[in-house]
């Protein structure tokens, strides 16, 4: 499962080697300065959506870049982890990150946003 953890300024999507080769794409890492808000998601599958570029199964999994007229996506949500973060972003490569994981809140508190 992907992670996302702090390396000194930077945010990165942590993923497996299966992950990356699902999602066409290595680790994604963003500036802190970039997070403009961190959202805890019920239905992380549900908050993916537009064109694929990597692995998705609708209902089931998505793992990729997803790109729609209103956002571009990154997004790691399995089908055994319905809950997950949305991580908005501005200034950088990706609007969204949508990752799926255990303990969202837990996932949201440790990622800082500007007040």
């Amino acid at each position: 499962m992907a992670d996302l953890i702090i390396q000194g300024d930077t945010l990165v999507v942590q993923m497996r080697e299966v992950e990356k080769l699902e999602a066409v794409h290595g680790e994604v890492s963003v500036p802190l300065a970039s997070v403009t808000s961190v959202e805890v998601l019920d239905d992380a599958l549900g908050a993916v959506h537009g064109m694929r570029v990597g692995t998705g199964i609708p209902g089931r999994m998505a793992i990729g870049t997803f790109t729609s007229r209103s956002a571009h996506q990154f997004a790691v949500v399995h089908h055994d982890t319905r809950r997950g973060v949305r991580v908005s972003l501005h200034d950088a490569r990706f609007d969204e990150l949508v990752i799926g994981c255990d303990d969202p809140e837990a996932v949201a508190a440790r990622i800082p946003v500007p007040s």
